[in-house]
């Protein structure tokens, strides 16, 4: 068995904002010249490990953030520290770093055993971004309060009205201009290492965890097993069994939970595929472009491509030309990365 296996997620977004910049983070396309909206790996990392928490119904770890008072009497920023503790789930699976200032103690620093891409359009002609122009208005509301500053006086009622006379302006309107909407297709990618899904590195010379927590972890019982990158801890097959039906729940029904409330989009997954070969799951869901005039592109799901396997939901086929649709697509999606995640022998991953 592989110890290695790729998702990809198409999407459809609906005129919303799921990752603010300026509106709706883009990046320009030099091919076809556009602005294309995107949400970074980070969001989506950051998706997915509130969801498997909510799943398990467990906090996510604690975060220390230390500031200094600096010689101006100013607080500034300074590290932040997470807890290097895998027995948090959010940090088995999202990884770690711990830098001290000054270097007075060793850097612990975890890679997460998920790569996680950016959500980016399935082509650029694919999706595109929209601009529109709101108000924020309560001029019809008796309690709001007007409140005008000069230096440190504020106006009365009296000198406000002065100060507008000939004018045609309202302060109780706020003018929201030039509002970055997102729609169209959108896909995702995630590769699963198997051999670090539940082991920490017990490598002194790049260590992972500090010698306090590998303590705690052997008296919890995790194991110390021999895998492709040294000795590890592996996590015992309870703790395996509870948070690997979690984790693929994540990895398939994570979302975006910064979605404005006034643009908020279902975001619904269209088409899901797995796979050992990276090749092979990039050309599973992909974009083909129309031999126009005008520059088209088609978006295509391969339904039986050897070596993938495709779930495709009852969504897909109003935007995708499909045949095998099902109501249940999703649910199967997740069956199928839980077998991948049971199949693999992580006591003895070198057999």
């Amino acid at each position: 068995m592989e110890s290695v296996f790729y998702i990809r997620t198409l999407k459809k977004a609906d005129y919303t904002v799921f990752c603010v910049a300026d509106g709706q983070k883009s990046y320009w396309d030099p091919q076809f010249q556009r602005a294309v909206p995107y949400s970074s790996g980070q969001q989506v990392k950051r998706s997915m490990m509130t969801k498997v928490s909510d799943v398990l119904n467990v906090p996510m770890s604690p975060v220390t953030f230390i500031s200094e008072v600096n010689k101006k009497k100013e607080i500034s920023e300074g590290e932040v520290y997470g807890t290097c503790d895998p027995t948090y789930v959010d940090q088995l699976f999202g990884g770690w770093m711990r830098a001290s200032k000054g270097g007075k103690e060793r850097t612990l620093k975890r890679r997460s055993p998920l790569s996680i891409s950016a959500m980016r359009g399935l082509h650029p002609l694919l999706a595109g971004i929209a601009k529109e122009n709101g108000t924020f208005d309560r001029s019809g509301a008796k309690e709001t309060r007007i409140v005008v500053n000069e230096g440190d006086k504020t106006l009365s009622e009296a000198e406000i009205s002065e100060l507008l006379a000939g004018k045609d302006r309202s302060l109780s309107r706020k003018w929201l201009a030039d509002n970055k909407r997102a729609t169209g297709l959108f896909v995702m990618d995630v590769a699963v290492d198997l051999r670090r899904l539940f082991s920490v590195s017990l490598d002194k010379l790049e260590p992972e965890i500090s010698e306090a927590t590998e303590g705690k972890l052997r008296e919890e019982g995790w194991l110390e097993v021999e895998t492709a990158f040294g000795k590890s801890l592996t996590a015992p097959k309870e703790v395996r069994e509870a948070w690997i039906p979690a984790l693929a729940e994540a990895l398939v029904n994570w979302s975006i939970t910064s979605n404005q409330s006034r643009t908020f989009s279902l975001m619904d997954t269209l088409a899901i595929a797995v796979s050992d070969n990276a090749n092979r799951i990039a050309g599973s869901i992909r974009a083909k472009l129309k031999e126009d005039e005008t520059p088209r592109a088609e978006p295509i799901v391969e339904e039986a491509m050897p070596g993938v396997d495709t779930f495709i939901s009852l969504s897909a086929d109003g935007v995708v030309r499909t045949t095998t649709e099902q109501f249940d697509a999703v649910d199967k999606a997740v069956a199928s990365i839980i077998e991948r995640m049971r199949a693999f022998d992580y006591e003895s991953p070198l057999s």
